[in-house]
């Protein structure tokens, strides 16, 4: 019997890359299942690069794994709207796509049956529509698993009436979490701001309630960086069982040919280790004062450096973070004629290609968890910048959790996409930081070796990830056989 999932990801470029690279490793798994993926109209269409990427994938298609791309036709394109609000809206054209791929099966000898749906973190209110179908949900969690344990323990305490954090004070808060996923207190003030938002917090409380409703949950994770969370996770009773399949890492590159082949050549020029890289993902970009700051810190450093320097917009929900037009005028002066011979300053950086480079010796990096990932995977320790999201978290575990990063700040105030001013991090901080990630013998460094031979043994055949990637797809198979979903 042939079968067919349906993946949805979350329309973020970060998002589509992952899905893409757990259902490759699918498709390689069991030969029998064939995947749809269903690419959404992204809520605000300014991703740099994404255009490109997915009309690569769109090319790609084939009958094993076909993209099908959702259009935005019909979408109104005056104020953006909520990202619960915006999957919300694709729910006919999903349903749409899918009824048209089971009636193309219907008319098609040896077609594939459609057994269930794979959704984004994000994507939860397409369980309806799975139901409708009579299928089981999965779900794709495209961060970690301890931010994941993190949300279902809120949504407990909030569902019991015991969690009162008010935005108004959080960030001010002396007072600690008892996570049972965590081996030490957490502090309040590092909670994600969707966290204590109160625009976003019911959301985030219904998602985990809808993340329960789940047959099961793969992460993009590996069991020998989080087994306390997944031993947590698993003992708990009222959650899907959770598949840690990672590191899911992204291999396209991410630059225009000729600029990344100028910046990967100038680092096989440096010495193993020298050079410390600043990239700060997709939506990163800073104002300029906090510019300065930065170059300030890496000119007194004197370690070599590259450094993805973007702009940040007035209002990032509409606006991508673009390129300075006159760098000149806002480094401090003389910046550029004291590091010509050690340090690059350029836009959009191809941030895999750069981490795989001997050259790199540490990543001063925004906490998003593909990027925690691809430093472990490539042995760099980084330095915890979170700009928004889930990275307050990614840096209280990385730093204080693990040992596997160095701390610029223990507290960061503000969000980048919640609206929120960050505040400024000085030069002295930076540099602090920047001496410290490069220290040859640090403890950090040794640690963040070992954890990437682990991340390397994981996708190995018989390697943890792989196993729990076969065991998803055995349940997948035993669901279809004894279904028990609406």
């Amino acid at each position: 019997m042939k079968f067919e999932l349906v993946f949805i990801p979350y329309p973020g470029i970060g998002h589509i890359r992952s899905t893409v690279e757990i259902s490759k490793l699918l498709i390689d798994q069991e030969n029998r299942l064939s995947i749809s993926l269903l690419i959404l109209p992204s809520i605000s269409g300014n991703e740099t690069g994404a255009s490109d990427y997915i009309a690569a994938l769109s090319a790609a298609s084939n009958d094993r794994l076909r993209y099908v791309i959702i259009s935005d036709g019909d979408q109104p394109t005056a104020e953006p709207t909520t990202h619960d609000v915006h999957i919300k809206n694709q729910i006919p054209k999903v349903r749409r796509a899918v009824s048209k791929l089971v009636h193309d099966y219907s008319t098609l000898p040896n077609s594939p049956t459609i057994v269930g749906f794979v959704l984004d973190m994000f994507c939860t209110s397409m369980i309806d529509v799975a139901n409708e179908f009579g299928v089981p949900s999965y779900m794709f969690y495209t961060s970690n698993a301890g931010i994941l344990a993190l949300g279902f323990h809120v949504q407990m305490l909030y569902d019991e009436k015991r969690y009162d954090v008010r935005e108004s004070d959080f960030e001010d808060s002396e007072a600690e979490l008892i996570v049972p996923s965590l081996t030490r207190p957490y502090p309040v003030k590092c909670l994600p701001h969707g966290l204590a938002s109160e625009q976003w917090l019911a959301v985030y409380v219904n998602q985990a309630r809808r993340f329960r409703e789940m047959k099961g949950i793969l992460v993009n994770t590996v069991a020998d960086l989080e087994p306390y969370v997944l031993e947590t996770l698993t003992s708990g009773g009222d959650t899907p069982h959770v598949y840690p399949v990672g590191p899911l890492l992204d291999q396209v590159g991410d630059c225009e040919e000729k600029k990344q082949s100028e910046i990967l050549e100038w680092l096989d020029q440096q010495p193993a280790k020298s050079v410390v890289f600043l990239c700060f993902g997709s939506m990163g970009g800073f104002r300029e004062e906090q510019v300065r700051e930065i170059a300030v810190a890496l000119d007194r450093s004197g370690y070599r450096f590259v450094w993805s320097l973007r702009r940040a917009p007035s209002n990032i929900m509409k606006e991508a973070p673009g390129e300075f037009t006159n760098l000149e005028e806002i480094l401090p002066e003389g910046f550029f004629d004291r590091t010509k011979e050690r340090g690059k300053v350029i836009g959009w950086a191809p941030q895999v290609a750069v981490l795989e480079k001997p050259a790199i010796g540490g990543f001063v990096t925004h906490c998003g968890w593909n990027s925690m990932l691809e430093s472990l995977w490539f042995g760099v320790p980084t330095a915890a910048w979170p700009l928004y999201a889930e990275q307050k978290y990614n840096a209280f575990v990385m730093v204080e959790e693990l040992g596997l990063a160095v701390e610029i700040k223990r507290y960061w105030r503000g969000d980048h996409l919640g609206g929120t001013p960050t505040d400024l991090v000085t030069a002295e901080e930076i540099e602090r930081a920047i001496r410290s990630l490069m220290e040859q013998d640090s403890d950090v460094r040794k640690r963040v070796k070992e954890m990437s031979e682990k991340c390397h043994v994981a996708v190995m055949d018989g390697g943890s990830s792989r196993i729990a990637l076969r065991k998803f797809v055995q349940d997948v198979v035993k669901n279809i056989l004894s279904p028990d979903i609406v």
